[in-house]
């Protein structure tokens, strides 16, 4: 169950309209690492753990619904950007070819579709999509994609931070960018935690004995050169505890070349003897 709060939870207003910029903060709200997609991920993750209640459930849903008010606070901001915008001007500012280029101008949809305000979309207009996120069943799975996300999220917002002079719109993203350092800090502490009880190769509950035991700490050299033989995971004890890292050049194939079975009539694929030409061919009129 959720309630809802009127008051933002930060607050959400631009010194000056701005629609370019309105564009740009889609992305961070509607994009791939966008406010949206965290509170959708945080929320399945959640909503699907399973067992007794517990401390990282709440953890995931306290967040969840913060991410929720974040989206209002970046729609609100979109909205705000988009009041009394001089669309005219924006309009006659992209017609030249660079200035076009370089800005993209105002999104139209921000006028046709959404009546000035926010869209569920990222800043080309591509629309959100669950395909997103990611609520695997597995914690630390789940947890380690959480770091990913509010990873991206952040540099993406600090990008836009540098993008802008507007005081108010800066002051938000300041805001963002605080609480994108507290999640990134608090799924880490999550994530070592889960690792001190279960170790750090995930599933951990998959027998070791069932996997090729003798490649599982092998770095393959697959490269020209052998820089990657200088770091940390070509050799020494491995991070699982479980082994020892080893660096070796690019393994000999273990299989012959695949050959697979010719294609049967009815999907009408292109016939073994055109591809090798050696006939005989058939009579493409017949």
């Amino acid at each position: 169950m959720f309630y809802h709060i009127k008051e933002l939870q930060y607050e959400a207003k631009p010194e000056r309209p701005d629609p370019i910029f309105a564009r740009k903060l889609q992305e961070v709200l509607g994009g791939q690492f966008g406010e949206i997609s965290v509170a959708m991920q945080y929320l399945f993750q959640g909503w699907n753990m399973r067992g007794p209640e517990n401390k990282y459930k709440d953890l995931l849903m306290d967040t969840a619904t913060e991410e929720i008010g974040h989206v209002e606070m970046l729609a609100t901001m979109i909205a705000r950007l988009l009041d009394d915008a001089p669309i005219g001007d924006v309009e006659n500012a992209a017609k030249d070819p660079v200035v076009g280029a370089i800005l993209g101008g105002m999104n139209p949809q921000h006028v046709i579709v959404s009546g000035l305000g926010a869209m569920p979309a990222d800043s080309n207009g591509y629309p959100w999509n669950g395909k997103y996120i990611i609520a695997s069943g597995n914690l630390l799975a789940d947890l380690r994609m959480n770091v990913t996300a509010e990873s991206q999220g952040r540099l993406q917002v600090a990008r836009l931070y540098n993008e802008t002079n507007d005081r108010g719109v800066r002051d938000m993203l300041s805001f963002l960018l605080a609480r994108d350092t507290m999640h990134q800090n608090q799924w880490i502490a999550a994530i070592r935690e889960l690792e001190e009880k279960e170790g750090i190769v995930v599933p951990s509950t998959f027998p070791r004995k069932l996997e090729k035991q003798e490649v599982s700490h092998t770095l393959f050299n697959f490269s020209r050169g052998e820089e990657s033989a200088t770091g940390p995971w070509a050799s020494g004890p491995s991070v699982d505890g479980c082994g020892t890292f080893n660096y070796v050049n690019a393994p000999q194939p273990a299989a012959p070349a695949p050959v697979l079975k010719p294609a049967p009539p009815y999907t009408y694929d292109t016939l073994p003897q055109v591809l090798t030409g050696k006939g005989p061919f058939i009579d493409p009129c017949q």
